[in-house]
């Protein structure tokens, strides 16, 4: 777990260090974790059925998921966006 711990470097405290850390909870963030955990059930339960094309449609739904958070990040709903009232924690 990451710590918000200051380490001092020679041109003064780590910025990296000094940031809050975040923790990715947005509506864009969920919204991709869920479409992406229902690719991987799909995918899991059609390789366990021998079902080839249920796997395939698996990885495209986790592909969709992925893009639709990147989409969703970048129209403002991601951490600090400014269509979410959340900033991250």
């Amino acid at each position: 777990m990451a710590s918000n711990a200051t380490v001092q470097t020679e041109q003064g405290p780590d910025p990296v260090l000094t940031e809050p850390v975040g923790h990715g909870n947005s509506i864009a963030a969920w919204t991709g974790v869920g479409v992406i955990f229902v690719g991987f059930f799909v995918g899991c339960i059609s390789f366990a059925l021998h079902a080839e094309i249920g796997v395939y449609i698996g990885i495209g739904i986790v592909i969709l998921g992925l893009i639709a958070g990147l989409v969703m990040r970048m129209i403002g709903f991601g951490v600090g966006g400014h269509r979410s009232n959340n900033d991250g924690h």
